[in-house]
């Protein structure tokens, strides 16, 4: 009975021997192609109407003053779409000042992406956006949720046949006129996937769903038009293995996607606090995928992601992507998590 204590506490020092060298196993797996290719620095905002648009256009020139060379412009459906008018939004951006930000970022060497939520965010609290007003037949629970309560965002139906031809006319406009060489398609936070209300959807595996959406708008965008796919991560990770829960990373079973789709995707990693790791970050790296790490306001999640993830000197770590989920105000340069992330930049950049 005495030597029972002991072997347990060898069994212990061996298991958590070779839990280190997993890990050290995947940090050089995820490390093996040295960095030659600079860092970026990048930026998402939300643009809901005319005004936000212009409130962005005033503020680029600051912006880049931080050494921003990436923004991603949420766009969504508030652009003036001649392909289907009867999506716009109530106050949408026109070819016009999208011109005029396409025409300044290229003065200034910022990358410019659009952004159009897919598959989940097609409502926000009470109001449902204009796909799922005109075209109610693509809602993953049809005639569900009135006024979306007890639901956190609409989704669309993957597996609607009629979705995908309309949805991509929509990219195609937005990758013409931002003249852009990629497209963000967000996806994330995606709740409602594999819907007991939905006819074509009810008792199918929500990864398998989840994949064939990001299969299906991968063949539009990089196949058939050539350009890059920018997705949000958080549904490709196993909350619960990782620690993040379900917003951060996915508990209702899409994470085994990750296994599903094309390694080319680039993922943007969103995580807002300061944590004493990152696992998802290690994980894409491993995978195959290039990575481009996301923090929010909190200055501490900020310094703490960056710190982390540039410890991976592989050439498929792009850098940083600071969001502020809504338009730009004036001062935004100011920003403090904004100014700490330009500040870990450029240290980067500098020492390297």
């Amino acid at each position: 009975m005495k030597t029972k204590p002991a072997a347990a506490i060898i069994f212990l020092v061996f298991l958590t021997a070779f839990l280190f060298l997993q890990d050290c196993a995947r940090y050089e797996r995820a490390a093996l192609v040295p960095r030659t290719a600079p860092i970026c620095f990048g930026l998402h905002v939300l643009v809901e109407n005319r005004a936000a648009a212009d409130d962005l256009l005033r503020g680029i020139p600051e912006l880049a003053k931080l050494g921003l060379d990436l923004l991603f412009v949420e766009i969504d459906y508030n652009y003036e779409y001649v392909s289907h008018p009867e999506l716009r939004g109530d106050d949408p951006i026109t070819r016009e000042t999208v011109k005029k930000m396409v025409a300044l970022c290229r003065e200034l060497k910022i990358r410019l992406i659009p952004e159009f939520q897919s598959l989940g965010h097609q409502s926000w609290e009470k109001k449902t956006f204009p796909l799922l007003i005109r075209y109610p037949q693509f809602d993953e629970t049809p005639g569900q949720y009135p006024q979306n309560q007890d639901i956190y965002c609409r989704s669309w139906c993957p597996l609607h046949p009629d979705l995908n031809p309309i949805i991509f006319q929509l990219y195609d406009e937005l990758i013409e006129a931002f003249e852009a060489d990629a497209l963000h398609v967000g996806m994330d936070e995606v709740f409602l996937i594999g819907s007991e209300y939905c006819p074509r959807c009810k008792g199918k595996n929500p990864a398998e769903l989840f994949a064939q959406s990001v299969n299906d708008i991968y063949d539009h965008l990089v196949r058939a038009k050539g350009v890059e796919m920018f997705m949000w991560g958080d549904r490709l990770i196993d909350g619960a293995t990782t620690g993040y829960g379900e917003w951060e990373g996915s508990m209702n079973r899409t994470s085994p996607a990750v296994d599903l789709i094309p390694k080319d995707i680039i993922i943007c990693d969103w995580h807002y606090e300061k944590m004493k790791s990152y696992p998802s970050v290690p994980m894409f790296l491993d995978k195959g995928f290039r990575v481009l790490p996301t923090s929010f306001k909190e200055v501490k999640g900020v310094k703490k992601l960056i710190d982390y993830s540039l410890t991976f000197s592989s050439e498929r770590m792009l850098g940083h992507l600071c969001t502020i989920w809504r338009a730009p105000k004036s001062g935004e340069a100011r920003n403090p998590a904004l100014l700490a992330a330009a500040k870990k930049i450029q240290s980067f950049r500098v020492s390297r």
